[in-house]
């Protein structure tokens, strides 16, 4: 395993400041020694990337493609070595890891079908009209094009489907911008797995040096540095709020602003009418059981807080969810630091007056360290409302049940909330158009509104929408899961007055790409 940095096609001289993996479930480090990046090595990083991109920019879509294909080929041939490197790394279990690992390659293949397919490009063609009157008409054609070098910061939760090959890597290599990936230090021998993988796909394709660097940190110099630098032009960053919007101001202030692309947590609220509990207030006490202690809770889309009105069903729902919780096993999470904000912040919640514990688990895993104990807690709307505190994220195995005295009161919470990735109401057909008020409320709210079912899973295609207003990310208008996710790393660039064969593929009259394109307010293909 690779534990130098890279840059194009080398590997760096060991010169920064060593550290280790370590384990979450022992707190022991692993094998291998990695070495923070020098700010020399950033330079050369961006540099690299910025004369990559003069070419890659205009590189055919079917060698990037292939490009893509041959990364995800290279993941799966690395096999159990990355998936046990992975698990020593974040403590999770090998079946969770194995499944990330085929979203991993599935992102991949499906952008080398979306690169050939065309239509992400968006052309639209205004042929001239010299003789229109009062004024001829010029020929217009527009298309998206790629911005340039983008910097990439691995998350901590998804060591592989939000890491060095993650959505963002691949939506950003997809669209002809060349990579600079600041690896997790929580995994950082995964890390180095997969990017030598990307790095030898580039070789054997022809791509350009640069198109792909990865660089390790164990604090935030490198990543300070990168978003800084002249050469990149976007940033793209899954993690806390205090640690997404650090990176926005330093893009802000730079002499040329640049877009970070941010994901910054979410508590995905979950609306739970009176008839749904009624009818089924077991049933949905299990659903939410199993997606609150779902990988310790540690998805961006963990419902954190449940709203309900007094009833006889949520009772029944309360008592359920309680005795579901206090069964639920430990499990480790994914770094210490993690652990230890779990805990102090569930302790704050809990230590408040106005809090009540409905079920906490007590099934510790003494054999591992930093171990997370499920619980789900309960407030009253008004108390909810007085304090902005219960509204913040707990990351981990945790959710807060808020009860309203009726549903003019829950109306009211729901006005309350902030930007959220996801916003779920748990219904019977026939109470939909009885509180349609609410569900304006949540789809004002959330970038993805769900229905009878719980938030976590994310699908990975065309119509997803991973991505909500302020705070849960910087800027609502993109995804970054999906095929959508393209749609961060281009902007729109018209072509006027040029002659046919000058143009680029996608806007020639003939359309020898044979994609959807717009031709004369007609879509034709």
């Amino acid at each position: 395993m690779n534990t130098k940095n890279i840059i194009g096609y080398s590997f760096l001289p060991q010169t920064g400041k060593s550290f280790k993996a370590v384990s979450p479930a022992t707190n022991n480090e692993i094998d291998g020694d990695f070495y923070a990046a020098t700010a020399a090595d950033v330079d050369a990083a961006m540099q690299l990337a910025d004369k990559a991109f003069a070419v890659y920019r205009n590189t055919e879509a079917k060698t990037k493609a292939a490009f893509l294909r041959s990364i995800a080929e290279g993941i799966t041939a690395l096999g159990d070595e990355l998936l046990n490197r992975c698990a020593a790394e974040s403590g999770l279990p090998i079946p969770r890891l194995t499944g990330e690992r085929g979203r991993t390659t599935g992102q991949l293949n499906m952008y080398a079908n979306l690169l050939e397919e065309g239509s992400w490009v968006e052309a639209v063609i205004d042929t001239a009209i010299p003789d229109r009157i009062p004024l001829p008409r010029v020929d217009l054609r527009k298309m998206m094009v790629p911005i340039g070098p983008v910097v990439v910061f691995g998350a901590s939760n998804f060591p592989m489907a939000f890491s060095v090959a993650g959505g963002d890597t691949v939506s950003a290599l997809a669209a002809g911008c060349p990579v600079v990936v600041k690896a997790h230090p929580a995994h950082p021998g995964a890390s180095a797995l997969v990017a030598e993988v990307i790095m030898h796909a580039a070789q054997k394709h022809g791509l350009p040096e640069g198109i792909f660097s990865h660089l390790f940190d164990d604090a935030y110099t490198v990543g300070e540095a990168l978003v800084k630098h002249p050469k990149t032009k976007i940033v793209t960053f899954t993690g806390s709020l205090k640690g997404g919007m650090a990176l926005v101001k330093m893009a802000r202030e730079r002499d040329e602003p640049i877009p970070v692309f941010a994901e910054m947590g979410s508590t995905n609220p979950v609306i739970l009418l009176p008839q749904a509990l009624q009818n089924r207030a077991e049933e949905l006490a299990k659903t939410y059981t199993e997606a609150i202690t779902l990988g310790a809770g540690q998805f961006c889309t963990n419902p954190g807080l449940l709203f309900a009105v007094k009833s006889e069903g949520l009772d029944r729902f309360k008592q359920a969810l309680g005795a579901g919780i206090a069964n639920v096993a430990s499990a480790t999470m994914l770094t210490a630091g993690i652990c230890g904000d779990y805990q102090k912040l569930a302790k704050e919640k809990l230590g408040d007056d106005a809090v009540n514990i409905i079920g906490k688990a007590d099934k510790l895993n003494t054999e591992n360290l930093n171990q997370a104990l499920a619980m789900v807690s309960e407030i009253s709307a008004g108390d909810f409302l007085a304090d902005e505190k219960f509204k913040e994220e707990v990351f981990g195995p945790y959710s807060m049940l808020i009860v309203a005295d009726d549903m003019a009161q829950l109306e009211q919470v729901v006005s309350s909330l902030h930007g959220q990735l996801t916003a779920t109401l748990m219904a019977e057909r026939e109470e939909l158009a009885l509180y349609k008020p609410i569900i304006d409320k949540l789809s004002n709210l959330a970038g993805r509104v769900i229905l009878n079912g719980p938030p976590t899973g994310v699908e990975v295609g065309n119509a997803v929408q991973h991505g909500g207003p302020f705070p849960a990310t910087s800027d609502s208008r993109f995804t970054s899961v999906g095929t959508g996710a393209i749609k961060r790393f281009v902007r729109p660039l018209s072509w006027q007055n040029w002659e046919n064969e000058l143009l680029p593929d996608a806007l020639k009259d003939e359309n020898p790409l044979g994609i959807w394109r717009l031709f004369n307010n007609e879509w034709v293909r």
